[in-house]
């Protein structure tokens, strides 16, 4: 392999809204704006969790790690962006890039995992009420977080690896606002046919194997709800997974539209906007969807929120 036009990129170039500078100060505070929404959002939904002891329950350890992971997604990606708009610069060194990929895959993974957690979770609350307890064991809960944690680290630190040991070409400009591993494979000078088998193999256990949980688990609930003779006994065991349900499609949706359409729908526009929707918008919209008709929660937010008020006096 032509060794010559190879170089050790020491930074790139994020032009996703560059094509737009007099929308910058405009995406900035929108920008802000939905990732300080999020970021209090799930602040409150943790709050609320931990300090009422009503909620600790199998559903709302799992909600509380999708809050905490909620947190740290777009954490990964906006204050680089928004530093970026304001400062004008679009460059990321080559370790932040790196280190961007890994975190941004890792917290989206840990995404996946808890959707498919909490899909299980609802299919024997729904399915084996009676067992519900004695199933869902305090053991089995630590379990079934910790090891999606384990699976969701070590999967983006195979890619990172990898991604390391390739050269790049003198073109470093990146057509989004993160470094996205698919954006950075097209890049590089290397032979990249191995990275590229592993993204593939790994959409396959990261993506479509939960995904297919989360199939069989609804399956499963509508077939046990279909067998309840009342109506108010089915709109009550549909209630009880209808939030669950809205964060799936909306994950799935915008995943879907990010990674998975055919690539001759791709543009650079559609491309950011879909991620922007993923990374910002999802983890903003997850605490009002399970709040919204979630008696429990609203009750313990009040409860938290007027106790962050006594303090502050």
């Amino acid at each position: 392999m032509e060794q010559g036009n190879q170089t050790s990129a020491s930074e790139f170039l994020l032009l996703a809204f560059s094509r737009w500078p007099e929308w910058q100060a405009l995406l900035f505070v929108l920008f802000l704006c939905l990732y300080l929404t999020g970021l209090l959002g799930n602040l409150l939904i943790l709050l609320a969790i931990v300090s009422d002891h009503r909620l600790h329950t199998p559903m709302y350890f799992f909600l509380a790690n999708l809050s905490a992971v909620d947190l740290c997604l777009p954490s990964s990606t906006v204050p680089k962006m928004l530093l970026n708009i304001q400062a004008q610069t679009q460059t990321i060194s080559y370790p932040g890039c790196l280190a961007q990929m890994y975190f941004c895959m890792m917290f989206a993974n840990m995404d996946n995992f808890l959707l498919t957690v909490m899909a299980y979770d609802r299919f024997v609350a729904i399915c084996h009420p009676l067992r519900y307890s004695t199933i869902m064991t305090q053991c089995l809960c630590a379990s079934l977080v910790a090891v999606p944690w384990i699976l969701a680290t070590l999967n983006p630190l195979l890619h990172t690896l990898m991604l390391a040991r390739l050269h790049f070409c003198s073109n470093n400009i990146i057509h989004h606002f993160f470094c996205d591993i698919n954006s950075l494979l097209p890049l590089s000078c290397s032979n990249t046919s191995l990275n590229q088998f592993i993204v593939l193999a790994a959409v396959g256990l990261i993506f479509v194997v939960p995904s297919g949980c989360i199939l069989a688990s609804y399956s499963l609930i509508i077939s046990a709800v279909m067998k309840i003779p009342s109506t108010q006994g089915k709109l009550k065991a549909f209630s009880t997974c209808g939030s669950h349900l809205a964060l799936v499609i909306l994950y799935y949706g915008t995943i879907t539209g990010v990674y998975m359409s055919p690539s001759s729908n791709h543009s650079t526009e559609k491309d950011s906007a879909a991620s922007v929707v993923f990374m910002v918008v999802v983890p903003m919209l997850n605490p009002f969807i399970y709040s919204l008709r979630n008696n429990e929660l609203k009750g313990a937010l009040k409860k938290a929120v007027s106790q962050t008020k006594i303090f502050s006096q």
